[in-house]
């Protein structure tokens, strides 16, 4: 890595988070592509993509170095894919006895639709929406996992502590989901005091996740685990719904919050028991070598 950016890794990480805040920004206020046939804003993290290969280049470092490993990529993306399923699991069957407990009759349904804060939007069933869905929530976790968990924490931990970059990533995790609520507000579609509340939801709940995704990372030494994770979470909200006489999603938000506490709270209690065992681990080797 080049010596000026692991001295002053802050100041390059909010230079790349700035540029790719900026094409976030166009796509969700001028583009829109999510509210397009595509159901999904996806062009943004293309270009996110390429900023990061261009990062990449220029500090000289190896794919691998910033998560992208080839070892065990299959057996993590397999424990991702499993974390989310059963969290989800959890999750949509807690949803579906609270409706079921108030007589409203649920029932689970298939097809595509575009999540928003107020509601998923669209009611797609071709397979095409499918294909989209799937490329574009791809297109989602490689750019996010591989800036957020891969570049930005590599770069942190050149100088600060794991912890101390995981909160500082997560927290530029949270502030990169205010494009939502900022544009229901330019668009007349919510109040300045709900979109700063839906704002300020966002930054908590996706920052704590961002935290979860980070320690994924570091549990599995790659960036497999925490992209699986992302991907299930993401695109089971998209696909699979609960629907009602009166709607469908209606406590789609509790379903989200459950699956993503329960989720965390196995993720760190994995983390903290590791932690833990190599601390140990390290105080009999010190101990053996003063023997």
């Amino acid at each position: 890595m080049r010596e000026n950016q692991s001295q002053h890794p802050v100041r390059f990480i909010i230079t790349v988070y700035l540029v790719c805040f900026a094409f976030r920004t166009i796509e969700y206020m001028v583009i829109r592509t999510d509210q397009s046939i595509f159901g999904e804003a996806f062009l943004h993290k293309l270009a996110g993509i390429l900023v990061l290969g261009l990062a990449v280049r220029h500090l000289s470092l190896k794919w691998r170095e910033i998560g992208f490993a080839g070892d065990s990529a299959g057996k993590y993306a397999l424990y991702g894919f499993l974390l989310g399923a059963a969290v989800f699991f959890a999750a949509y069957g807690i949803e579906f006895l609270l409706q079921w407990s108030g007589g409203n009759d649920p029932s689970f349904q298939v097809y595509v639709t575009s999540y928003a804060i107020d509601g998923n939007r669209g009611r797609q069933t071709e397979l095409l929406f499918f294909a989209f869905c799937i490329i574009g929530n791809l297109i989602n976790v490689v750019m996010e996992e591989g800036i957020f968990r891969g570049l930005f924490i590599k770069l942190a931990t050149t100088k600060y502590s794991f912890l101390k970059s995981a909160a500082f990533s997560s927290l530029l995790f949270g502030i990169w989901h205010i494009a939502a609520p900022l544009r229901s507000l330019l668009d007349g579609e919510m109040s300045a005091a709900g979109a700063m509340m839906y704002a300020l939801m966002l930054v908590l709940t996706t920052g704590i996740t961002g935290v979860k995704f980070c320690l994924l990372a570091k549990i599995s030494g790659s960036l497999w685990m925490p992209m699986a994770d992302h991907f299930f979470n993401n695109t089971i909200i998209n696909i699979l719904h609960v629907a009602t006489a009166s709607g469908a999603d209606e406590l789609q938000i509790l379903r989200i919050s459950i699956a993503q506490a329960i989720s965390f709270l196995i993720v760190f209690f994995v983390y903290h028991n590791r932690s833990g065992n190599l601390g140990k681990l390290g105080k009999k080797s010190k101990n053996l070598t003063q023997m």
